[in-house]
């Protein structure tokens, strides 16, 4: 797993030129993306939510396309349409942003739902369909997404269909003082965004995705996912726990973040350290839990805590 090691340690360096103090979420956002995930990013205004995104789209060699999500943007907006072209007399296709390897949807629950589930296809299979045509889109693909909480007025906040095509959601938060402070100095003449060159081609992200794959992953700890999960469905506080897709997205995570620390097999820490973001969003807290102030990510801590972690020998990847 050296090859993920040094792929994600180039990325992770680049990356923290512009986002300052926030290695953890940039780790987790490069999990996502080494299991061929989506992200989710969702925060108050003003935090770097839109700068990780550029960041890590221009730290690996791949295109790249930003779409502004506003009430009145339509689903071909964002698919491409067919246009007629009165020299041929033929319509052709032109390719709209979800075309580029890497898309950002700034303010994704500001467009409406129809506009939203014309991402649902792109993100599940990777492929979109036009006027009855099926084009593939060209890998590594990733789509991320940023949302503000806290401003309602005017948005379609996303269903939970939806939600649950994202692999994580991600909190940045307000930097630290000493952080802050460093962020204004780089300020000082230019943005650092705007000389951020790519440390990773296309190809490589690929040949690093493929790898997590190979991760092992011992049966114990494939039960101790399983169990994670079922213990999200029979929680009390919980009307709707983990799917199918969140078992799978948690194992995957993992064998992400075993890759990224160099190591070819996923021990329990590597399941508790993604957990948070994988399930959290997932999880439907019953109306009186919360007027109890309980949320998902609590009741996902808790189950964390509760459920019995497997020992896993060292050399179980050489099995």
């Amino acid at each position: 797993m050296t090859q993920v090691n040094l792929t994600a340690k180039k990325i992770v360096a680049n990356v923290e030129k512009v986002v300052i103090g926030k290695r953890q979420e940039v780790l987790l956002a490069l999990t996502a993306w080494l299991c061929e995930g989506h992200i989710l990013l969702e925060d108050v205004p003003g935090v770097a939510k839109t700068m990780l995104a550029r960041a890590l789209a221009a730290s690996v060699g791949c295109s790249f396309k930003r779409v502004q999500c506003t009430p009145d943007l339509l689903p071909t907006d964002i698919t491409g349409a067919s246009i007629f072209n009165p020299k041929t007399t033929e319509f052709e296709f032109r390719a709209g942003p979800l075309f580029a390897q890497t898309v950002l949807a700034d303010e994704i629950n500001r467009t409406t739902p129809r506009t939203q589930a014309a991402l649902l296809e792109a993100m599940a299979e990777r492929r979109v369909t036009v006027d009855g045509v099926t084009y593939e889109l060209e890998r590594p693909f990733l789509v991320i997404a940023t949302q503000n909480p806290v401003d309602h007025e005017g948005t379609f906040p996303l269903p939970e269909a939806q939600l649950d095509r994202f692999l994580v959601r991600l909190s940045l938060g307000y930097p630290e003082e000493e952080e802050e402070r460093r962020m204004l100095e780089l300020l000082r003449k230019e943005h650092p965004i705007d000389r951020l060159d790519a440390v990773v081609s296309a190809a490589e992200m690929i040949a690093c995705q493929q790898a997590v794959r190979e991760v092992y992953v011992d049966p114990k700890v494939r039960d101790y996912i399983v169990q994670l999960i079922r213990n999200t469905r029979e929680h009390p506080d919980i009307a709707l726990g983990g799917s199918p897709r969140a078992s799978m997205a948690l194992y995957r995570a993992a064998q992400a973040r075993a890759a990224i620390r160099d190591h070819d097999f996923v021990l329990p820490d590597d399941v508790k350290r993604v957990a948070q973001a994988v399930l959290s969003h997932r999880l439907i807290v019953r109306p009186e839990s919360r007027l109890r102030k309980i949320t998902a990510a609590s009741v996902v801590t808790e189950i964390l805590e509760e459920t019995s972690i497997p020992t896993v020998s060292s050399t179980a990847g050489a099995s």
